[in-house]
């Protein structure tokens, strides 16, 4: 498992962050889970998950709650979702957000460690990690517990990137490249995670029962990866990767090519849902 030793995943150390770094990252959940693309990736393993109308459902690493209030507003879905995450902050406005869209009712936000979760062996039908396991510090640790929490038969959900697939255009691709290699490292503290998940899941007792990758694709204009850029740029100079000035006109010519319509950006995407034996 790889751990990133250069810089400091924002998501990891969230609980260091000022109240502005905070507030750009709850933008940057949000404005993700509005995004067509990102929608369609989550809807298509809910589907998949088929889950039980009186369902007990966790995330870990909920974040916003964004994931939690999408499953919360299908008609099929009658049960009750637990949402833990380590900033209050984001479990603050998870909680307002669901009582705003009024699924509040179905849904509770804590909290809570992923490493060490607060519940009894077996308490959940399913459990999801969306776009967790990539920033956490101790995967494995991770891992375990969801498989802990899961009851017999029930399904962990894994949905995260492979970000040394990040990439985008830039007329210099030997720096590009070498941009796409410092936002993944700045940004992810196990950006390779998914290749060994197939190993990692079996080693907990979990059988994989489906995976399937999708490339996220913007060709001409970006909004996914305008926001994750405006958003993590900052620590890939506070990293001091990369010569700030290069960075700067990276950033510039990504936004110019958003408005010149040449713009091209992608990441692979992986869903694995195993099932506890």
């Amino acid at each position: 498992v790889e751990a990133n030793m250069t810089a400091r995943d924002p998501h990891r150390f969230i609980n260091e962050l000022d109240d502005a770094a905070l507030q750009r990252l709850v933008n940057r959940l949000e404005s993700r889970a509005r995004d067509d693309v990102f929608a369609r990736l989550l809807d298509k393993y809910v589907t998949h998950l088929a889950i039980p109308p009186k369902a007990r459902v966790l995330e870990v690493g909920c974040g916003t709650g964004a994931v939690l209030r999408a499953i919360a507003r299908r008609p099929d879905f009658g049960g009750q979702a637990t949402g833990v995450d380590q900033c209050p902050t984001f479990i603050e406005t998870a909680s307002r957000f669901a009582q705003r869209e009024g699924v509040g009712d179905r849904l509770d936000f804590r909290v809570g460690d992923a490493h060490r979760l607060d519940f009894p062996a077996g308490t959940f039908d399913v459990v999801i990690a969306h776009t967790l396991i990539s920033h956490v510090t101790a995967p494995l640790a991770v891992l375990g517990e969801m498989a802990r929490v899961v009851r017999p038969g029930g399904t962990v959900v894994v949905f995260d990137g492979d970000y040394a697939s990040l990439t985008y255009a830039f007329a210099d691709h030997v720096f590009g490249q070498q941009m796409d290699t410092a936002l993944a490292n700045a940004t992810f503290n196990n950006p390779l995670i998914m290749r060994d998940l197939p190993r990692l899941l079996r080693e907990h007792g979990l059988e994989l029962a489906e995976a399937w990758g999708d490339a996220v694709a913007e060709i001409g204009s970006g909004s996914y990866f305008r926001s994750f850029a405006e958003t993590y740029v900052p620590y890939v100079k506070r990293a001091e990767m990369l010569p700030e000035a290069v960075v700067d006109e990276w950033l510039q010519a990504q936004r110019q090519a958003m408005e010149d319509g040449t713009f091209f950006a992608d990441c692979n995407y992986y869903t694995y849902l195993a099932r506890r034996s």
